[in-house]
């Protein structure tokens, strides 16, 4: 039996846990869900059910691949971008090799250093791998696209590799992505699903060279991406360009409630993306457990290492509302 096995981490999203448990209906502020999807014309067929997925996914690679100027061969997917995370770790890591986390940060990126046997350092020096979020999970901190590709080059002088993360990017800014850079040290990781508003469905891809995909994908377990996800997947990116209207709105809303959460003299990162990490008066534990009475779930953001902030995602205009009634009432 392996000893030292780490501890699973905490996530957003537990609407249904809570559901359960006879919370009832909830505003979901924890989950950094798309407020404004794009109306995609899909309908699930049942008769899709009835054959496994091409493993290769080559239909569904190709039109990745021309969404984004790539050749199919560059592109990896997977159930979700945390199975690519894992799968990346498996294949570039072992016992004896570090990877550079700077926190606070996506936690996953330790989870997936750990199972392959490597272990986590703040320090890029002699790191194999480092990890980069782009907008930043809690934070919302956004690098451009020179910033990042100087990270790139330095990271390549030292011989490791670049691991991208632009799950949010796509509600943020992608002009800054590197999303349609080849280069033999780097890896770009995206996420369909929060963009278009379908977590239940988990999608998420990536972006390397041909021999990096093709590591990454001998290490993925096969057929982890199901047909109405692979399906749903296809007709979202021939619809991709509508997203800029989702970021339009969200931008709109995400002032509206800066400027709200600013006027409860509460202090927040500067945000990029649908989502604001604040500063809270007491331990986030409480103000979380205050919320919840008033059936709104935030993102306690204690896993991060910040025991008094919280992370609330932007949602639409009326849910962005009865969130800041709700901070009005609960705050000391």
């Amino acid at each position: 039996m392996r000893e030292n096995l780490p501890e699973r981490m905490e996530h957003g999203g537990r609407v249904r846990w809570h559901r359960i448990r006879g919370r009832g209906e909830l505003l979901d502020f924890s989950a950094n869900i798309n407020p404004y999807p794009p109306d995609i014309p899909w309908t699930p067929d049942p008769s899709v059910l009835n054959d496994y997925p091409d493993d290769r996914y080559e239909a569904l690679k190709e039109v990745i691949g021309r969404t984004f100027g790539r050749d199919a061969a560059e592109v990896a997917v997977g159930n979700g971008s945390i199975e690519l995370i894992r799968a990346f770790c498996s294949a570039m890591l072992g016992p004896g090799d570090a990877a550079c986390i700077t926190p606070p940060t996506f936690a996953e990126y330790e989870m997936a250093v750990l199972l392959a046997g490597a272990r986590c350092t703040a320090e890029s020096n002699g790191a194999a791998v480092r990890f980069l979020c782009n907008p930043n999970n809690p934070t919302g901190a956004l690098h451009t696209r020179p910033e990042v590709l100087r990270l790139l080059a330095a990271t390549a002088e030292q011989g490791a590799y670049l691991f991208l993360d632009e799950a949010f990017i796509e509600l943020s800014d992608p002009r800054q992505s590197l999303a349609d850079v080849s280069h033999e040290n780097l890896f770009v990781l995206r996420s369909l699903t929060k963009s278009f508003a379908v977590p239940g469905i988990r999608f998420g891809y990536g972006f390397g060279t041909p021999e990096l995909i093709e590591r990454v994908e001998t290490v993925r377990l096969p057929w982890t991406v199901n047909t109405f996800a692979e399906s749903f997947a296809i007709e979202a990116f021939r619809n991709y360009d509508t997203l800029e209207d989702s970021r339009e709105k969200i931008a709109r809303e995400r002032g509206w409630l800066c400027d709200h959460l600013a006027g409860l003299g509460l202090a927040y990162e500067p945000p990029s993306a649908n989502y604001i990490l604040v500063e809270v008066p007491v331990e986030a534990e409480v103000l979380v457990g205050r919320l919840l009475r008033h059936d709104i779930l935030v993102r306690d953001c204690r896993s991060f290492g910040l025991s008094r902030h919280i992370r609330v995602a932007v949602r639409t205009h009326e849910e962005n509302r009865q969130l800041i009634e709700a901070l009005e009432a609960c705050l000391p």
